[in-house]
């Protein structure tokens, strides 16, 4: 290998033909097109062939690929998977130039772009462009992520290894630069833009505030996911968008052919929404893979605290937790009471992530082997940072067994596999959340046990209703599960004309808590101008995923006839799948490229779990120095193992030879010493020795909640006067002579909630209600007077209608 001792270079000393990032975004309401342009340089002075492995949300449908070198423009086309390698491989045996775009094997976040024969000198300035669709957020946020960090698929032992080899550093040595801009346009007013990221404040483009623009502060090193949160003034509200197809299409087909864009809002009777089910079989299923550490499984145990602590009397529970390995609390669901959701949390208190790598696929077989209770729906809560490999096996799982529960899914951290955490939503007829940077994991988990706690909505239908000589195709999967206040999508082919008719009608009806419910949608179908075919590449996507997702043989394998529809209509819209890549060969150079080809991968950021920013974060207790070192230990087995197992991560056995390893022995064995790892794990994987967080001072907010009973009351003790910030003499001397104690303990903390705490309801809204059940099955008298002492002592002024009591 040539020694290059100019341009960008890995820690390894190797040269980095990745310069910078230039990414422009333009949201329309809740649908982004983003464009990524990427200079190539080759500073060497052999050709080279460099090749980028990147994440990119699984939602994404790419849809144009092409290269610029000197003044030619190369762009790429569709073809199935294999001839497009093979092309892309006789081009530089040959000597040409080629650029290969394609979607891992393995899991459709994960794209792998190769430049090929790339001369001494020369440059190449890449462009991809895709288009997503916007997540809701709890806050009735639209999310915009550009994923950064690519953290190394988890592969289990005895499943197929990807194909795909990721070359990753911490993330603040990545060596290249990213600039971003960002442009918003709605119909309706922009409220206002945040982000993960520092952002140069938001710029409006028009006087009504419907456009904007927002860009990265300078200085920005891409080590992190950049978020966008938009948030627009009535975002509930239906819409549709009629999209005209492309002229130069055959009239008939998806692209040639009108395309429309629903986005519904379905709304339920208050009545079916004010009452709260107190059935249910809620099982929770919990990551404690080394890579969960620190702040993360901080948050993830304050949070099963939240949700211990928000079940209704009279559900059914159990939690899981999962590494290599797995634990269940209790030998099968029980019923939700004081004792059990005791033992329970003492359970919690204990976990640490030292449970190895993560294998999801057990503990999912077990929970589905356990009979469902009579009377109980199941809702199933998975909370992982989603790095594994086998994510197809996974959710083929979840999709078999989606008649008999419901699945929320919870993305923790940068790096997260977008294509695990939507499709166990997608395939159980759930909800999906991602919590990154600092985002509280809280009111996200709550919003979405609320919506476990709705009613499942069944026999759900949608009918169309447009003028006569024109129909429409439907591209989008059925409709499985609705919630209220979250949007659905669907997209549709419109075939035939009707110049006199301008509107159309879409009508979804369901039944709800046993009583038929509908909503309707008028739309108009006038083509919407210069949407770019936004809305028919989407549109082909969702249909493309759909037939991908569709179950294959015992092995999960598509027959041959649907692989040519899926190659067929990859092709026909120019939207990539798994079974093609965008190919792209220049012929218009002269001479053949000489010499030896060498490789270069381009390294993408890689977030080591300790160092993660997650709510109220635990310090890790490893010594400053030694984290350091660990980390390259990481680093370096890391690289080694994953040429021979794909994404799995890295074994560090006491057989190994490494000069960093004593010093995790020795703290393994000092952790021993003290009870908090067991001997037996300080030969295992790293991730098994991941140290547990020191105590740390609970968040008040938490404290309050943990003192709470599981029927909803609490009870006047010292811990709740030290929770409160009084003396428990001033509690006593305060008490209304005429209230019992526990009802005294228990509008105290209401007034406490609601009061000083009103930032943090959609946290604390569901305990709330079951603390106020309880209050109205004990006839107690006085209560007027027990907010009235509240108010004083705390220094509130919560009304007593206003905790609904």
């Amino acid at each position: 290998m040539v020694n290059c001792c100019c341009g960008l270079m890995t820690p390894q000393k190797q040269p980095v033909p990745l310069q910078s990032v230039e990414v422009q975004v333009d949201v329309k309401d809740h649908v982004a097109t983003v464009v990524s342009t990427l200079l190539y340089q080759n500073k060497e002075e052999k050709p080279i062939e460099a090749v980028f492995v990147f994440p990119m949300s699984s939602e994404a449908a790419v849809c144009h690929f092409s290269a610029k070198v000197g003044e030619t423009l190369i762009v790429a086309e569709v073809k199935e998977k294999k001839q497009a390698r093979e092309e892309y491989d006789d081009a530089l045996s040959s000597g040409q130039q080629a650029f290969l775009l394609e979607e891992s094997d393995q899991s459709p976040d994960i794209f792998s772009m190769s430049v090929g024969s790339l001369p001494p000198g020369e440059s190449a300035s890449i462009r991809l462009e895709y288009v997503t669709e916007l997540d809701v957020q709890a806050d009735e946020a639209l999310r915009f992520c550009l994923p950064a960090v690519l953290n190394p698929r988890y592969q289990p032992a005895g499943t197929e290894s990807s194909s795909v080899t990721v070359t990753s550093v911490p993330s603040s040595l990545v060596p290249y630069d990213l600039t971003f801009l960002a442009r918003v346009q709605s119909a309706r007013p922009i409220s206002k833009v945040e982000s993960s990221c520092t952002m140069d404040p938001l710029e409006f483009l028009s006087q009504d505030q419907t456009t904007a623009s927002v860009k990265l502060a300078a200085g920005h090193k891409f080590d992190r996911d950049v978020e966008l949160l938009i948030y627009y003034k009535d975002t509930h509200e239906p819409s549709a968008v009629v999209e005209a197809g492309q002229a130069s299409a055959e009239a008939g087909t998806l692209m040639g052919d009108p395309a429309v864009m629903l986005s519904l809002y379905p709304e339920f009777p208050k009545d079916v929404m004010s009452s709260v089910s107190s059935s249910g079989e809620f099982v929770f299923l919990l990551d404690r893979s080394g890579s969960m550490s620190g702040g993360r499984i901080t948050s993830a145990r304050d949070t099963l605290l939240l949700l211990l602590k928000s079940l209704p009397m009279g559900c059914f529970f159990n939690i899981y937790s999962f590494g290599s390995r797995f634990e269940q609390i209790f030998p099968e669901s029980v019923e939700y009471k004081q004792e059990t959701m005791e033992q329970a949390l003492k359970e919690v208190e204990k976990m640490q992530a030292n449970l190895g790598g993560t294998e999801i696929l057990a503990p999912l077989k077990r929970i589905y082997s356990q009979s469902c209770i009579p009377n109980q729906p199941r809702q199933l809560f998975v909370f992982t940072d989603g790095e594994v490999g086998n994510t197809k096996e996974v959710k083929n799982l979840v999709k078999s067994n989606s008649a008999s529960h419901r699945c929320f899914s919870f993305g923790i951290g940068e790096g997260a596999s977008t294509a695990l955490i939507n499709g166990l939503a997608k395939e159980g007829g759930g909800h999906a959340q991602f919590i990154t940077g600092s985002d509280r994991m809280q009111p996200k988990v709550i919003q979405s046990l609320r919506f476990a706690m709705q009613p499942a909505v069944v026999d759900i239908s949608v009918k169309w209703d447009l003028p006569k000589g024109v129909s429409a195709t439907v591209m989008s999967p059925p409709l499985t599960s609705i919630f209220q206040g979250q949007r659905s999508l669907l997209y549709a082919q419109l075939t035939g004309q009707n110049k006199e008719a301008a509107e159309g009608c879409v009508t979804v009806k369901y039944s709800l808590a046993g009583r038929p419910t509908e909503n309707k949608l008028n739309f108009s179908l006038k083509p919407t101008e210069d949407t770019g075919l936004t809305v028919h590449r989407l549109a082909a996507r969702s249909l493309i995923r759909s037939m991908e997702q569709e179950q294959g043989d015992d092995r999960g394998q598509i027959d041959d006839s649907k692989k040519k529809k899926i190659i067929d209509l990859s092709v026909q819209s120019g939207v990539s799948s798994s079974f093609t890549a965008f190919i792209a060969v220049n012929k218009t150079s002269g001479e053949a490229i000489q010499g030896p080809l060498l490789r270069r991968d381009v390294p993408v950021p890689m977030m080591m779990a300790c160092s993660m920013p997650m709510p109220r974060m635990a310090a890790c207790s490893m010594p400053m120095g030694m984290m350091a070192d660990s980390n390259m230990c990481v680093l370096e087995a890391s690289a080694k193992s994953r040429t021979k197992k794909g994404f799995s991560l890295p074994k560090l056995s006491l057989k190994k030879k490494s000069k960093y390893q004593h010093l995790w022995i020795i703290y393994c064995l000092l952790q021993h010493i003290s009870n908090t790892v067991s001997a037996a794990d300080c030969g295992n994987d790293y991730e098994e020795c991941a140290p547990p967080e020191p105590k740390a001072k609970r968040d008040p907010l938490l404290e309050l909640v943990s003192l709470q009973k599981a029927s909803g009351c609490w009870e006047l003790e010292s811990a709740l006067a030290e929770a409160v910030g009084k003396t428990s003499k001033d509690l006593e001397d305060k008490q209304p002579s005429a209230a019992k104690k526990d009802v005294w303990a228990t509008i105290l903390a209401l007034v406490w909630l609601h009061g000083l705490k009103g930032e943090a309801k959609d946290e604390w809204e569901l305990l709330v209600i079951k603390a106020v059940t309880w209050l109205q099955s004990q006839n107690a008298s006085g209560l007027a007077e027990c907010v009235e002492a509240a108010n004083s002592l705390l220094g509130c002024s919560v009304q007593k209608n206003a905790l609904g009591i």
